[in-house]
């Protein structure tokens, strides 16, 4: 899904780390659809425990500094599923 960066072997571990997670995420979503929760609700919910995990792993002035980034991400289209990769 995302392109590699320097130190590969790392980059390998965390990528296998980050994809379960995708997947276990997807998996909990489905079931919370399944049973009538919004799309909307859960995207909300899930930035909040995101952004709460974020606060509380590395405080509130580095998240705030990291959520400052995510606009020109957006408009760029890393976050949209339906974006061909070249």
């Amino acid at each position: 899904m995302f392109a590699p960066a320097s130190g590969q072997a790392v980059f390998d571990r965390d990528q296998g780390e980050r994809q379960l997670a995708l997947e276990y995420l997807a998996e909990a979503w489905n079931v919370a659809e399944e049973d009538g929760v919004q799309s909307a609700a859960l995207a909300h919910a899930s930035l909040f425990a995101a952004l709460a995990t974020f606060v509380k792993m590395h405080g509130d002035e580095a998240t705030a500094d990291l959520m400052e980034l995510l606009p020109d991400r957006i408009r760029s289209g890393e976050y949209n599923l339906e974006r061909v990769l070249q």
